[in-house]
């Protein structure tokens, strides 16, 4: 848990991480109803990951038992290559603000999570913690 900790730290310390904390990101900015079109890029980039990894390891259980192993070989890295295209047009679909916002949210939660008490330190004012220093 130490290692996670000073992991955060680090990260925490980078102007992207520390910005979204500081500037309490939040999702306010994707208020609006979504166009189908967004709501179609989303839905591919939840279909990517159900496509994603899941897949390979059932690919695998059948390579498996039918004793094929190229299925896996071959299949695997193909169906993950497959998932990852579905994940990226679904990013430009859904537009590149709704995921931005939703990085800079989900950064700080994660972070905030991970440090707890030690979050305070980071809003210092010495040069490596101060935006744009």
């Amino acid at each position: 848990m130490r290692i996670l900790r000073k992991t955060a730290l680090y990260f925490a310390r980078k102007e992207y991480c520390r910005s979204a904390i500081l500037e309490r990101a939040d999702l306010s900015a994707i208020r609006e109803k979504p166009t189908p079109r967004i709501l179609v890029g989303l839905g591919m980039i939840a279909f990517s990951y159900v496509i994603g990894l899941p897949a390979v390891v059932a690919m695998g259980i059948i390579a498996v038992w039918i004793r094929e192993p190229l299925v896996l070989v071959i299949g695997g890295p193909l169906i993950y290559a497959v998932s990852t295209i579905v994940f990226i047009i679904g990013i430009e679909m859904a537009g590149k603000k709704y995921f931005r916002v939703f990085s800079r949210w989900l950064t700080r939660v994660v972070l905030e999570k991970i440090l707890g008490k030690d979050l305070p330190s980071l809003t210092g004012t010495d040069s490596d913690n101060c935006p744009g220093g």
